[in-house]
């Protein structure tokens, strides 16, 4: 994962200047899956400027308030599933991005106590996806930063949010009908797989998380390795529950949970500036 020299994006319409920002801290990214959320993140920043992208991943970038100071912020789509995701974020970060934070949307696989309107905050994720394979073996553990999830904490608290939120170990995949909604030959073990996950404690399932664990460990690596500064890269995850014992819920539950789960993002993004004294 060289880091050396300069870096040119293909997907993404961006240069370093684009993602700097915060001191040596870069801009800190919001990462949804579709651009719609990215723009909706994005209608709470001040300054806004728009890189368009033919992919539709377009950057947004803008300054939050923090209190009486403003963070340097940017929201992007990363697109569905992890393939996708391994492109956006190797090009965010060997463009500086160092601190990103997932914004999305994930079926509770815990329905007697995780319900509709609820959030999840992860802290690790299981690995049910083939791209962070690529990278390392299946051992490898997918962990969430531990100051993006105590970050995310001090936001619930500040948002009184105690009563909608859990934290836990979630499940990323590659396929949403095979392995959840049981589609295709393969049905049977991919019910069995998904009760295993859910005896296990595993709260929700989602397709992203996991990979991008894993590139903010690799590429935290790397900078220690080169003595940069910051020397990681810190990564986490806001979900919120959009299904339950029915596959999907209704729009309006559905937006009311996204739009809480963005709230809850803004925030902890507040908290960790806060932490980091920036």
């Amino acid at each position: 994962m060289d880091m050396t020299g300069p870096f040119v994006p293909h997907h993404i319409k961006a240069t370093a200047d684009d993602l700097a920002g915060n001191g040596a801290l870069g801009r800190y990214v919001f990462l949804p899956g579709s651009d719609g959320r990215a723009k909706e993140i994005a209608e709470h920043f001040e300054s806004v400027v728009v890189r368009p992208s033919k992919r539709a991943h377009n950057l947004y970038l803008g300054r939050l308030r923090v209190g009486k100071r403003h963070l340097d912020v940017a929201s992007v789509c990363s697109g569905m599933g992890t393939p996708s995701l391994d492109i956006i974020v190797n090009e965010l970060v060997r463009l500086g991005a160092r601190r990103i934070l997932r914004v999305g949307t994930a079926g509770s696989l815990q329905p007697d106590y995780i319900r509709v309107g609820d959030l999840v905050v992860a802290t690790a994720a299981v690995r049910d996806e083939k791209t962070s394979h690529l990278y390392v073996p299946g051992e490898y553990p997918a962990v969430a930063s531990a100051a993006m999830v105590a970050a995310s904490q001090a936001a619930v608290r500040k948002l009184r949010l105690e009563k909608r939120i859990r934290y836990g170990i979630i499940h990323a995949k590659d396929s949403l009908f095979a392995r959840e909604f049981g589609a295709g030959p393969m049905r049977q073990s991919n019910h069995e797989y998904m009760r295993v996950l859910a005896d296990a404690g595993v709260v929700a399932s989602e397709m992203e998380s996991s990979h991008l664990y894993v590139l903010a460990s690799l590429f935290s690596h790397e900078l220690r390795k080169a003595r940069a500064t910051p020397p990681d890269v810190l990564a986490g995850t806001v979900l919120g529950i959009i299904g339950d014992d029915r596959p999907f819920a209704p729009s309006d539950e559905a937006d009311k949970a996204v739009e809480l789960a963005v709230q809850l993002a803004l925030e902890t993004m507040r908290q960790l500036a806060v932490a980091e004294g920036v």
